[in-house]
């Protein structure tokens, strides 16, 4: 019986392993280092914050896996040898393969900081960096203050959790705005006064230098380059960003660059060994996607579509329209289709703010042709299928500004702000 091995139990791999069951009968093995199971990355915030336990965060029951005859094992893998199908794990012990899916996820970067590696500093993305925020701040009394180093969604996560237990918290962000290299300028900048309206000492334009430890090898405080400050502190996020998780395939004749090479079928260089998730790296980016994605929902639509091809349905990875979403501290972020920092050659944008300083728009557009080209919302949910729709047919701006109402995702009661936005694109076209 054909033998398939995922490495990792994140999103990727396990929907890989759960579609390759519903299709076939293939002995499937799972491996990880960090769980036993399979659990929600992406709730680890509230455990902290108090609003779930650990198993409220696993999808399945523990007996989920073995009903499905997929067999998991808890192991390091430290070498894989491609050419005898052979994974080799840190204890020593060895496995055979006939088919090899890569789903090990991302590390978080560090740059070489002195002190990145003492006790109290940390990322925010495995279970094992809970339990270490757990240990050195469970109240404002053992944690006096926390320095955050790295202005992205990872970051504003751990502000908020850190926030919730009245621990003070210093954010170094190295950009002189909030997700600056992201947003454009109108939404960044109310994100700055969101952040601070929490009473969170948001220090924008500043870098890390090093962290300093005390006799006990942990955490003292943290020095800013620019000013000399040192800041008193018991732990340091590292929050700037993400790196795929890789490191263990060098040699085995996989090709790697920032990620693990592979073409549209998330087939890598060698014959029966495939990427999926935030480590697979596509040689050129899909439909203007950046080649490498740390994105839950497109790890899923990785895992379901590799499995169809080692199912004997050689299927073509495709992400559709881009979207995503997130939450920075009470406002809710969504966006779909493009817009990006600033508008590109024959773009414009079109910005609506609301008064209260929690709500706006940005909508981009062609202005040769009016196409729609995508659309940010923050403080007003909306409907993903409405817009992955309007993407498709192409809808020009003032179609989607006209129907911006059937959009919306708010209940019947909630207030909506469709007429003012209208108004004021309206207003904006004439004096254009």
């Amino acid at each position: 019986m054909e033998h398939i091995v995922i490495i990792g139990n994140g999103i990727s791999g396990v929907t890989t392993a759960r579609h390759i069951r519903k299709l076939s009968d293939k002995k499937i093995t799972i491996i990880s280092a960090e769980t036993d199971y399979f659990f929600s990355r992406t709730a680890l915030m509230y455990i902290y914050m108090g609003h779930m336990k650990f198993e409220h965060t696993q999808p399945y029951e523990n007996w989920f896996w073995k009903k499905n005859n997929i067999e998991l094992k808890r192991a390091y893998v430290s070498k894989i040898d491609s050419v005898n199908k052979q994974l080799y794990f840190e204890n020593n012990d060895t496995l055979s393969y006939d088919k090899l899916v890569i789903a090990t996820g991302s590390k978080p970067n560090k740059f070489g900081w002195p002190g990145q590696d003492l006790k109290g500093v940390m990322g925010m993305y495995h279970k094992q960096d809970l339990e270490t925020l757990e240990a050195y701040a469970p109240n404002n009394n053992v944690c006096k203050r926390a320095v955050i180093v790295g202005g992205g969604l990872i970051g504003i996560e751990l502000a908020e959790m850190l926030n919730s237990r009245n621990i003070p918290v210093t954010f170094l962000v190295r950009e002189h705005s909030f997700w600056g290299s992201v947003l454009p300028k109108g939404e960044s900048e109310m994100i700055n006064r969101h952040i601070k309206n929490h009473h969170i000492d948001l220090r924008l334009g500043v870098n890390l230098q090093e962290i300093k430890a005390d006799d006990n090898g942990k955490v003292k405080s943290v020095i800013i380059p620019e000013t000399g400050e040192e800041i008193a502190c018991d732990i340091v996020g590292l929050t700037a960003g993400v790196s795929p998780n890789i490191d263990f395939i060098k040699d085995s004749g996989i090709e790697i660059s920032r990620g693990v090479k592979v073409n549209r079928y998330l087939e890598t260089n060698v014959e029966d060994v495939y990427a999926v998730g935030d480590c697979a790296e596509q040689h050129e980016g899909i439909n203007g996607r950046r080649p490498i994605e740390a994105v839950w929902y497109t790890g899923r639509m990785m895992g379901e579509t590799l499995a169809q091809t080692i199912c004997g349905n050689r299927t073509q990875y495709n992400p559709g329209h881009w979207f995503n979403s997130a939450k920075f501290l009470d406002i809710e972020y969504q966006t779909y289709g493009w817009v990006f920092t600033k508008p590109g050659e024959n773009e414009a944008h079109f910005h609506w703010k609301h008064e209260d300083d929690t709500k706006c728009i940005t909508v981009c557009y062609d202005t040769t042709t009016n196409l729609f080209l995508g659309i940010n919302t923050f403080g007003i949910r909306m409907r993903h299928d409405v817009f992955d729709r309007w993407l498709t047919e192409k809808k020009t701006v003032d179609f989607v500004m006209d129907k911006l109402s059937e959009a919306n995702f708010d209940p019947e009661f909630y207030k909506t702000y469709e007429a003012a936005i209208l108004t004021a694109y309206k207003n904006q076209l004439q004096t254009v």
